[in-house]
């Protein structure tokens, strides 16, 4: 347990764990529909759903249950940690190595699944940072070398300033937020692989996969936090059902067109910020593409419709093209206008 103090003072560290159940508030969120025979609908986020069970609860709202957690949770009493202390004998290399501290801070909530991942450390990590050397011997506990005894041993504590003497907290703390999101994020991407293989088997014909926050993420974070998972539920889901086309809408994501074609789905649908020839251009031949006319064009009159739909289709070329909008119709679209689109869509040729 990441634990420090002054004088009497002291905190823990804890990373709390988002529900399982819950949308992703990482910003990674898939919303699965079948995307024939009905409406292609995305499920509305309540906050208090999407935040941790320990939050929730600090913060006075309903829970089904209390969140749960325990005091010195990673420690001694697991055979795991035993095990790593062997091999690490030093407490403070353990407390104070990265990637140690991040393996034993975990260990618990593989095991356990409390609602809280407690950052492994110990109260008195802040005292070197002070210029109060001290270690941890075993069979002895915490010893600091120079006791403060004098006011001249006063004047040499040094304030303490986090960054430069704890960078491995920081650190630490990083890397299991990450870690217990990946984590998350793998439970769902299981979930919705199940979700899809049902839907085929129960007669869909095609699937759209959207991952609606991708705008929200630089390319680096797409690579890390959607990409891997687009791709696995996209393989995995070509093994039960190779010949069912998946689609992948992602708003937003003009930035993102060519790592989109990496998850392998078969159709690629554009937002209307992206010019169609462009996307085309990008993604190359082999990916087919789905849009992209901007859903206010609906708004215009019916000659400002006709363009916009003709502009889009022959800039999409004659084949591997599904027409669409950009993004989903808007509400308050002329019902008349929506039927002249159909009009128009279905009257082309190539």
């Amino acid at each position: 347990m990441s634990c420090s103090y002054a004088a009497s003072l002291s905190f823990c560290s804890l990373s709390v764990i988002p529900k399982s159940t819950c949308a992703v508030r990482s910003r990674s969120k898939f919303s699965i529909q079948c995307a024939v025979g009905g409406t292609v609908t995305e499920p509305k986020i309540t906050t208090a759903a999407a935040e941790p069970l320990l939050l929730n609860a600090v913060q006075g709202r309903e829970v089904e249950r209390p969140p749960v957690w325990l005091m010195r949770q990673a420690g001694r009493y697991m055979k795991s940690y035993q095990i790593l202390c062997e091999k690490y004998p030093s407490f403070r290399e353990r407390s104070e190595n990265v990637d140690l501290v991040v393996e034993i801070s975990l260990q618990p909530w593989k095991v356990f699944r409390p609602d809280g991942v407690i950052l492994f450390s110990d109260i008195l990590t802040p005292l070197p940072g002070m210029n109060i050397p001290f270690d941890i011997v075993k069979g002895k506990g915490p010893i600091v070398f120079d006791p403060l005894g004098t006011a001249a041993d006063v004047d040499q504590v040094r304030e303490f300033i986090p960054e430069e003497s704890v960078p491995f907290v920081g650190e630490a703390l990083t890397i299991l937020r990450k870690e217990v999101l990946h984590a998350l994020l793998q439970k769902f991407t299981a979930s919705m692989v199940n979700y899809i293989q049902y839907q085929a088997d129960k007669g869909a014909q095609a699937v759209q996969i959207f991952d609606s926050w991708a705008t929200e993420l630089s390319p680096v974070d797409f690579e890390e936090f959607s990409l891997p998972y687009l791709k696995q539920i996209v393989d995995s889901v070509k093994q039960t059902h190779p010949d069912l086309p998946l689609i992948l809408y992602a708003s937003g994501s003009g930035g993102l067109l060519e790592r989109l074609s990496l998850t392998g789905v078969d159709v690629v649908s554009l937002d209307w910020t992206v010019d169609m020839a462009d996307g085309r251009r990008r993604l190359g031949p082999d990916v087919a593409v789905q849009g992209n006319v901007d859903p206010g064009v609906l708004f215009g009159s019916k000659e400002f419709i006709t363009d916009r739909i003709n502009d889009t289709v022959r800039k999409a070329g004659k084949s591997k093209h599904i027409l669409n909008l950009g993004h989903g119709i808007k509400v308050g679209t002329p019902e008349e206008n929506v039927a002249h689109f159909f009009e128009v869509a279905k009257g082309i040729r190539y």
